[in-house]
């Protein structure tokens, strides 16, 4: 593994705290790490876990009903709220979260705060547990699980339903083909912006400064796992964490992805 410290492979920009993974699948090893078991609040990330608890029993057919085969279509490719909410408060809110951590091995991954069971996006995630959920995806999930996140993954929307363009990290930095599912919380206009007034403030995962997190696959047959998860200074403006996170993004190591010619201009957002 390659330890990235200031000054030496990669810089962080001044102020953001960053947790990273990148895994390449043809080699089996990182390429690059930098604090990965460092918990942020996963934002929409946690949705992985909702499609992943809601198609667990569900073989060996996998057969999704019309109505769910839309909510979670828009909630993996245009990472919908409401359909995150209809499962978190449908699968039984933090025991989503209790039942997949056994189930994928993952070491850091928890849900939210008991003083805010409701908030899906406050479960604490890591980079290394979100590279252990990709690996599962990939490697050892049932075919039709694999084949229908994965393929919504790969076909993710240019803005979410809230209208925030979600093409930072990964699908900035790198030429198709690629698989996101992003995370955005507490810049102005997303959802739940300041709706919650009463966060803790000493909670395991800081809940309070912008988070900004990419995670997915780049290359041809997705061949590396990236997972960066970011903080920034509170008040930092979407457009600057989109760009400061994609810069990072871009100088990884990242195997079989082609980076993209120029750097990111300003995000189309509402």
């Amino acid at each position: 593994m390659k330890l990235l410290r200031s000054g030496e492979a990669v810089v962080v920009p001044v102020g953001v705290t960053a947790g990273l993974a990148v895994f390449d699948r043809q080699t089996g090893q990182f390429t690059d790490v930098f604090n990965p078991d460092l918990q942020f609040r996963s934002a929409s990330v946690v949705k992985l876990l909702l499609v992943l608890d809601y198609l667990w029993d569900r073989g060996p057919a996998y057969d999704i009903p019309a109505a769910d085969k839309a909510r979670l279509e828009v909630m993996l490719r245009s990472s919908d709220d409401d359909a995150a909410s209809y499962y978190w408060d449908h699968l039984g809110g933090s025991a989503i979260i209790d039942r997949m951590v056994p189930r994928l091995g993952l070491t850091h991954t928890a849900g939210p705060p008991a003083t805010h069971p409701g908030f899906w996006g406050y479960a604490a995630f890591t980079a290394a547990d979100t590279v252990r959920i990709y690996r599962y995806l990939l490697d050892q999930a049932p075919a039709p699980v694999r084949d229908f996140v994965m393929g919504n993954l790969h076909q993710a929307t240019r803005h979410g339903t809230d209208g925030f363009d979600q093409y930072f990290g990964i699908a900035s930095a790198f030429e198709p083909p690629f698989a996101i599912k992003q995370g955005w919380s507490g810049f102005r206009g997303s959802s739940g912006y300041r709706t919650d007034q009463n966060k803790p403030k000493h909670a395991t995962v800081d809940l309070v400064r912008e988070a900004l997190h990419t995670t997915g696959t780049a290359g041809p047959d997705d061949r590396t796992i990236v997972a960066v998860y970011t903080l920034h200074p509170a008040g930092t403006e979407y457009a600057k964490a989109y760009a400061d996170m994609t810069a990072l993004t871009r100088v990884l190591t990242v195997p079989g992805a082609v980076k993209t010619p120029t750097e990111p201009g300003v995000p189309d957002c509402p």
